[in-house]
């Protein structure tokens, strides 16, 4: 399988009005950090984690001409925002998308997009079903993915294992029982906002040192503020298994 990071960056800390942050101003295209989202692909199965406002951008970016779900961690709208997009899919590959979430985040899906969900249904408007994700592993297509269960603050968010691949963004704490469905991840994404403590995302410290808790062979860094600086720059300071993801960085899993 090969997992494709369509963005690697986040709303918080990102500045957006008249910027002149070194990170805005780089030409190293690493720093242009999209919302973060991956692709993951299998020979005949091709989903998204999550869907936030630059899906569209991404997605073309990406050349994605099928997919075949989305998988939703929370409801945050840098995570669900771009859901919209998937009425391309609808129309050029006459499917309705199956979109994988918790209840708690289906309803917030159904109120961001009630024209969807309506009963009088506008033409052209996303045709999505919802299908529930708990605490047990589930499948789309041929890839099988384990919910594990971290905390956003008080937030509860779903990371996925899949196979020796494990995903984890917007987290700040993992329980001991959850770390047991992760240990042994050969290949492990998580979030490292910035340098500073923040109330519901680990930082690059925390991040590293779960890193070392946990052992995989490699490990990538996404979620990652402005704040935390250029690409290049803070990859010098890395253990030499751990990497900054990029916007358009694929790995085979």
């Amino acid at each position: 399988m090969v997992v494709t990071f369509i963005g690697t960056g986040t709303s918080q800390g990102v500045p957006v009005i008249a910027c002149n942050c070194e990170v805005c101003k780089s030409s190293d295209p690493r720093d242009q950090r999209l919302r973060t989202s991956v692709l993951i692909e299998s020979a005949d199965t091709r989903i998204a984690i999550d869907a936030g406002p630059d899906f569209r951008q991404q997605l073309l970016r990406e050349s994605v001409k099928k997919l075949d779900a989305v998988v939703f961690t929370h409801e945050h709208k840098d995570h669900i925002a771009g859901l919209d997009e998937v009425r391309a899919f609808n129309y050029f590959n006459r499917m309705r998308m199956p979109a994988y979430a918790t209840p708690r985040v289906q309803q917030a899906i159904r109120r961001e997009f009630a024209y969807a969900f309506s009963e009088e249904k506008y033409p052209g408007i996303p045709e999505i079903d919802l299908y529930d994700i708990g605490d047990d592993p589930f499948s789309v297509g041929d890839i099988n993915l384990v919910p594990i269960n971290v905390l956003h603050y008080k937030l509860p968010v779903k990371a996925f294992r899949i196979g020796n691949f494990t995903y984890i963004t917007d987290a700040n704490f993992i329980s001991e029982a959850e770390k047991e469905k992760i240990k042994g991840s050969e290949i492990i994404v998580v979030n490292a906002l910035r340098r500073e403590l923040h109330v519901s995302h680990f930082t690059l410290h925390q991040a590293i040192e779960l890193m070392e808790e946990l052992k995989p062979r490699k490990a990538y860094l996404t979620h990652i503020s402005h704040q935390l600086g250029k690409h290049e720059s803070v990859s010098g300071e890395l253990p030499g298994f751990i990497e900054l993801a990029y916007d358009g960085l694929k790995i085979e899993i």
